[in-house]
């Protein structure tokens, strides 16, 4: 209970905070099956309320979330359908605030600004072709040098390219060990 007195918490959460304390699994169990039958672990609704929070509050992109879902121990179908919250157009516009913040803050050339804003949204999760697009509107949007700038990159092409880099990277990358 003073588990759940901090924050929400997924079964899978629960479970392991109550191995930890060396109590059997049968046990557990059995108390979280009756956490579940009164409504105290729910974790559809954690789900939900997580993408929402973190989408909401950090700009987090559905692959970023769907990956915090899964440390937090919520099923694949579970985290799926919280995901469905959030549509491309709602990540777009998304991904395009979080860059328009901070492209009032953005000293240097126009490459170099546009390098670390899409990095930026490639951190919160989005996917390349997204975080591109957005990054060269904005710039584009912002003055007369960046409009050029913007205006030479091809977004499907570099799009493509990260993708082809990002799949390269997940052959090379050990396992996860969960």
């Amino acid at each position: 209970m003073r588990q759940l007195a901090a924050r929400p918490r997924t079964r899978a959460e629960l479970a392991r905070a109550l191995a930890r304390r060396g109590i059997s699994e049968e046990t557990t169990a059995e108390v979280l099956d009756r956490y579940d039958e009164v409504g105290i672990i729910d974790d559809a609704a954690f789900s939900r309320a997580w993408v929402t929070s973190r989408h909401a509050g950090r700009g987090l992109a559905r692959r970023a979330l769907a990956n915090e879902l899964r440390k937090h121990g919520v099923d694949s179908d579970t985290a799926g359908e919280a995901l469905e919250q959030l549509d491309d157009s709602t990540e777009a516009e998304t991904a395009r605030s979080l860059v328009d913040r901070k492209l009032r803050t953005a000293r240097g050339e126009p490459e170099q600004i546009f390098r670390r804003l899409v990095s930026m949204l490639a951190r919160k999760g989005y996917a390349p072709g997204v975080a591109i697009r957005a990054v060269k509107d904005a710039l584009a949007a912002q003055s007369a040098e960046a409009a050029e700038f913007a205006d030479q990159v091809d977004a499907d092409a570099l799009a493509e390219a990260q993708s082809a880099m990002e799949a390269d990277a997940d052959l090379t990358r050990p396992p996860d060990p969960d």
